[in-house]
């Protein structure tokens, strides 16, 4: 999946050369085969290479607190969404989790809602509805 995912990114930042990649290990880690030093290791790392190689910089944050919040989605990507099925990734995507979870991940659940109106990324899928209301006006629940 993580091939397919990469492979996409490259065709929506409009890279001209297609990259090689191979996996490796039981959990299929992407290896991005770089002509002009060592192999790229991993999602994230493939994947912020990826962008900066088309120079488009501002898709990973314009920010100190953007790329914050960039990174915390991929963290969260690679470390809770890699190993669950299908049906499991639709129904994290979708929020659909108690209100005190959401709480949470305000943070992601906001950069969600920003890129997935990013011109192009949604292709023909339909907007998910992200709520974010607060519903406690502190952390202390």
């Amino acid at each position: 999946m993580a091939l397919r995912e990469l492979s996409s990114l490259e065709k929506y930042l409009g890279l001209k050369k297609p990259n090689k990649y191979s996996t490796q290990g039981d959990k299929k880690v992407p290896v991005l085969q770089n002509n002009n030093g060592p192999p790229l290791v991993g999602l994230v790392t493939i994947a912020c290479h990826l962008v900066k190689e088309a120079k488009r910089p501002e898709l990973l944050g314009d920010s100190a607190e953007g790329r914050a919040v960039v990174q915390q989605w991929l963290e969260h990507r690679v470390t809770k969404l890699d190993g669950c099925t299908k049906e499991d990734t639709k129904t994290i995507l979708k929020v659909e989790m108690p209100i005190q979870e959401k709480e949470q991940y305000v943070n992601v659940t906001r950069w969600f809602d920003h890129i997935q109106h990013h011109p192009g990324l949604r292709h023909h899928l339909p907007p998910l509805v992200v709520l974010r209301n607060r519903i406690y006006t502190s952390r202390h629940h």
